[in-house]
């Protein structure tokens, strides 16, 4: 009987070290384009840090049965299970608010990009994924100092919007990074031909609401992750108690 408790033991503790390092890994990854506002680089330096830690508390502890480890584990997890259900919630109940808040901090971005290189990144990333320009439409780039419409700018860039927003052409081998210079200046139809008018914050909208599958699958892999992992190591913590107390 001790043989098999042993056994299952060790089965249980090296399954939750499995699920640690899958979630560990998981959202690591997950995180690369969140906040526009921030520093993406030092976001993911935080996110990365924190990720491991609470990680470790649950590999370390399963390894080497640590009682103490496991359960700051499970109180850490349970606490990220209520914060993103609450967030989930809320964000169905206040959908408005939580678009409003997302404009806002799209348009800080606008106004910092060129000021963090990381950022403009990002920003030129979400922009050719999504053919769009700017985040109602591409007149926001007017609100960026080397982009904004007015006499008075003496950059080259004035009137214009970033390389990002333009159309590139399927047979084009030579692209024109200036092709969106003076675009602001240019009447709709002609501008339309030259470089994506939509808004960024419309077409991921848009993409959420096409995708509402792949949103929640991947929403729902990530709840089965958590709630498997509490699950062994609530399994994991009951065995390690039997064994304290039959050894006592």
């Amino acid at each position: 009987m001790n043989t098999r408790r042993k056994k299952s033991f060790r089965a249980v503790k090296y399954t939750l070290f499995v699920f640690c390092y899958i979630f560990w890994v998981r959202t690591r990854n997950q995180y690369v384009v969140d906040k526009l506002m921030a520093d993406p680089a030092l976001l993911l330096i935080i996110v990365g840090s924190l990720m491991f830690t609470i990680t470790f508390f649950g590999c370390f502890g399963a390894l080497r049965n640590i009682s103490l480890l496991l359960n700051m584990f499970v109180g850490i997890l349970v606490a990220i299970l209520i914060l993103q259900v609450t967030a989930a919630v809320l964000g169905l109940l206040f959908s408005e608010k939580v678009q409003e808040r997302t404009e806002q901090l799209m348009m800080k971005a606008i106004v910092r990009y060129r000021d963090d290189q990381d950022l403009e990144n990002v920003i030129d990333f979400v922009q050719k994924k999504f053919k769009c320009c700017g985040v109602d439409s591409y007149l926001d780039w007017s609100k960026n100092m080397y982009f904004n419409a007015s006499d008075q700018n003496l950059s080259l860039e004035a009137y214009g919007v970033p390389f990002s927003c333009c159309i590139r052409l399927k047979n084009e081998t030579v692209f024109n990074s200036m092709c969106g210079y003076e675009t602001q200046k240019m009447k709709k139809g002609v501008v339309s031909r030259l470089i994506y008018t939509t808004g960024c914050l419309d077409e991921i909208v848009w993409w959420g609401k096409q995708n509402l599958l792949l949103v929640g699958g991947m929403t729902l892999a990530l709840l089965c992750i958590e709630v498997s992992s509490l699950s062994v190591v609530t399994v994991s913590l009951c065995l390690y108690g039997r064994n304290v107390q039959k050894n006592q």
